[in-house]
């Protein structure tokens, strides 16, 4: 394989988790952009909002009143896209076809500073998110009717955030959204084919090649895919094999933080800006499985593309046709790891 025309001509690049491809087009990079500008804000935030319904103290929409929290606060969310009290149901008429879905929905504050995202917090202060996620993802995945916990964080109005205090959702449900479960399957086959972990033996690759490789500590390492799809795409992998983020010992809960700490201040030197992203956690399903071929990781998908402006459209040929990018993995993996600070 000739790495170098990577680099100068249109190719596609397979998604070994899910199996889907991803249109590489690098030598578009280069074209002008005259279309659409976003309205980044830099304005600088109190700790405190008087206003805002995620603030400690503060009475949200529901009439619901805040604790004073001091780290982490976590409330089922007053807006949930699922619902425990749903029905069972379904639909099976000829070609309509639906079934019922069950769930929580809960929010997470990271914490009562409404000033800071996790680029501002302490490793220290992040560690705390970890283990309030290993919480949640152990309690609410020992309820029957739940068989996955996906946690998330949108961060910035680019990315729908409705609120800019720093926070999180936690979504939990009676079966496998379809990102997992392409995940699930595809690390499944080849478990039983190999015996291995599929994302373990890629990153044994990727740190021999180290040429997607942004940072590592001790326990995880941060990259880009070599399928990234979003311009400055990221994952964090733990290197050891775990299903889970519970099986992290404390110590590597310690270098989990550092990792993610690490990549958000990154971002946000990229384009000196509060850099937007969605970022989740892909783990084992809750389902009582023997879930041992499942490698758990962290995804960040920031949309900006050129600057702090200019944002990635996932239209046209990316909605009729597949994803499709113009910088290529290693070129975003050269700008990020000149940003991190060690």
């Amino acid at each position: 394989m000739e790495y170098t025309n990577l680099q100068d001509y249109s190719h596609k690049r397979l998604n070994i988790l899910t199996g889907e491809w991803v249109l590489v087009s690098p030598h578009r990079a280069k074209r002008p952009w005259q279309g659409k500008k976003e309205i980044i804000s830099n304005e600088k935030r109190p700790s405190y909002d008087e206003t805002c319904y995620l603030c400690a103290g503060n009475t949200r929409i529901n009439g619901e009143i805040n604790p004073k929290y001091k780290d982490v606060f976590v409330f089922t969310n007053d807006f949930a896209a699922l619902q425990a009290s749903s029905p069972n149901f379904s639909v099976n008429d000829g070609l309509l076809k639906a079934e019922s879905e069950k769930g929580i929905c809960k929010v997470i504050c990271f914490s009562p500073d409404h000033s800071k995202s996790l680029a501002d917090m302490d490793i220290t202060d992040i560690e705390k998110v970890v283990k309030t996620w290993q919480k949640e993802y152990t309690e609410l995945g020992k309820n029957e009717m739940i068989n996955y916990v996906q946690i998330f964080e949108n961060k910035g109005a680019v990315m729908g955030c409705s609120n800019p205090h720093p926070h999180g959702q936690i979504w939990s449900q009676s079966t496998l959204p379809t990102e997992v479960n392409k995940k699930n399957q595809h690390q499944y086959s080849y478990f039983d084919r190999t015996n291995s972990s599929l994302l373990g033996d890629y990153l044994e690759q990727e740190l021999k090649l180290k040429e997607r490789i942004i940072y590592e500590n001790e326990s995880f390492v941060v990259l880009v895919p070599f399928w990234a799809v979003w311009p400055f795409e990221t994952m964090i992998v733990p290197k050891t094999h775990y299903t889970n983020i519970t099986e992290i010992s404390n110590r590597e809960c310690v270098m989990f933080s550092d990792a993610i700490s690490k990549i958000t201040k990154a971002y946000d030197k990229l384009f000196d800006c509060s850099f937007p992203y969605s970022s989740g956690i892909h783990q084992a399903p809750t389902d009582g499985n023997d879930n041992k071929h499942w490698h758990w990781h962290m995804s960040f998908y920031p949309p900006l593309l050129r600057s702090a402006s200019v944002k990635k459209f996932m239209v046209g040929y990316e909605m009729f046709g597949s994803p499709q990018r113009d910088i290529t993995a290693e070129q975003a993996t050269t700008r990020l790891k000149d940003l991190i600070i060690c």
